[in-house]
């Protein structure tokens, strides 16, 4: 089988042959298949959802759009080449739609379609996609994207042209194209739901050093979902869980598991437990409750640092500040994260009044290079003296960054230099 005998139309039918990189139309693969399926009797027509392409055209305009689809396209004819038949036929859907079309057309009157050709090219296609995407898409895409196929049998009825069943079929393959998106969100959620009631979430711990001395001075607990799975990272983690409408639980086991985990804590250094503005609506997180949880792990308030990320949001800096400073009281500090990455950086980082600033690594990476970086770091370090702050310079990759916060007076530092978050101790 080739390629070309099964996505190109001949050189007069729109003017595009084997050498055009283009796909053949449908409107120009109409009368063809429409043939076919007079003579056969039947056929199989598969839809490959290309709807992630419409952001990629919203962002970078037609031409882009154009180009992802064709390289959708040379995806699907490079399984077809190997996976169908010569008489088969891959085209691209009517003008505006992002979509693949795969006509069937060597009919066999049994239900191998259904059971071997159709779940051998979808995985073969699902394969190729997940490998060759960043190559594939490049430069608009940086993952592989989510390809939806949905497919439809038509047995020919000579009641109703050709014509009127192949956009008949077209429909219902759209619609199984929905059904199989809804059905994988729904298997998704259950997935997420399962983690959460499960608790099955763990803590790794990064360590935070002095800059001078290069001494350990404090861990933060990272939340992880269950390995090898979706949500193992916490970006998608927590991307689900806001999706889904369970943050507020999600980062009360991120809460409970960080601690669970810090059990034999080393002595003299800190613990910075990342913590939503939510937080102080937790039972758990009253101060009483709090403590003789931490007592358990044989820790004070006073080596506890609350970590809030700049681009969660406050809705009332007012309250924030009250409970803020009861905790304070109690013995604990605050750490802004994430400092410089979004919009409200200077507002939260006036009205949270933290301990600890830690800089986005967008401001740390590549600071021994680059003037304007320390510059923007001598400011801020600055600021966070008057305010009796200290700052941490985060996502420390070399040891030359390392030496530069040295130079500009960085109390500490955090990064992959010092080794990768890990559990304190085995996991049970």
């Amino acid at each position: 089988m080739t390629s070309s005998s099964l996505s190109y139309p001949e050189p007069d039918s729109d003017g595009k042959g084997p050498n055009s990189g283009e796909l053949m139309t449908a409107s120009a693969a109409l009368e063809r298949v429409a043939q076919r399926f007079d003579a056969a009797g039947g056929l199989g027509l598969m839809v490959i959802d290309g709807s992630f392409i419409d952001a990629i055209e919203r962002k970078n305009g037609h031409e882009a759009r154009r180009d992802a689809l064709n390289a959708l396209g040379r995806l699907v004819q490079q399984v077809a080449a190997d996976k169908l038949h010569e008489c088969d036929l891959v085209m691209t859907a009517e003008a505006g739609r992002n979509e693949i079309w795969v006509a069937f057309l060597n009919w066999v009157d049994d239900a191998s379609i259904l059971r071997h050709e159709i779940p051998s090219f979808e995985k073969a296609l699902a394969q190729l996609i997940h490998k060759n995407a960043g190559k594939a898409f490049y430069p608009h895409l940086r993952r592989a994207p989510k390809v939806e196929m949905g497919f439809e049998v038509c047995f020919r009825n000579p009641r109703f042209s050709a014509e009127t069943q192949l956009y008949r079929a077209v429909e219902q393959a759209r619609e199984d194209v929905q059904h199989n998106i809804a059905q994988r969100a729904r298997e998704r959620r259950r997935r997420f739901q399962e983690i959460v009631l499960d608790r099955n979430v763990y803590s790794v711990y990064e360590p935070i050093v002095e800059v001078d001395t290069h001494v350990v001075f404090a861990y933060e607990s990272l939340v992880r979902g269950p390995e090898n799975s979706e949500f193992h990272s916490p970006i998608h983690l927590f991307g689900a869980a806001d999706e889904y409408d369970m943050v507020f639980e999600l980062d009360c086991q991120s809460r409970a598991s960080g601690l669970r985990g810090a059990v034999d804590f080393p002595k003299g250094t800190k613990l910075f437990l990342n913590i939503l503005p939510t937080a102080f609506h937790d039972p758990n997180f009253r101060a009483e409750r709090l403590i003789e949880t931490l007592a358990k792990c044989q820790l004070l308030p006073t080596d506890v640092v609350f970590e809030i990320s700049e681009q969660e949001s406050i809705e009332n800096f007012s309250v924030f500040k009250e409970s803020r400073d009861y905790y304070r009281s109690l013995g604990f500090q605050f750490a802004l994260d994430d400092t410089g990455s979004g919009y409200a950086g200077l507002e939260a980082l006036l009205e949270i009044s933290p301990d600890f600033i830690k800089m986005d690594r967008a401001f740390v990476s590549g600071v021994d290079e680059d003037f304007a970086r320390q510059d923007l770091l001598s400011a801020l370090l600055t600021v966070a003296e008057k305010m009796g702050a200290k700052v941490i310079g985060e996502g420390l990759d070399r040891p030359e960054e390392l030496e530069m916060l040295s130079k500009l007076g960085i109390h500490y530092g955090q990064g992959w230099l010092f080794g990768h978050p890990t559990p304190l101790r085995p996991r049970e």
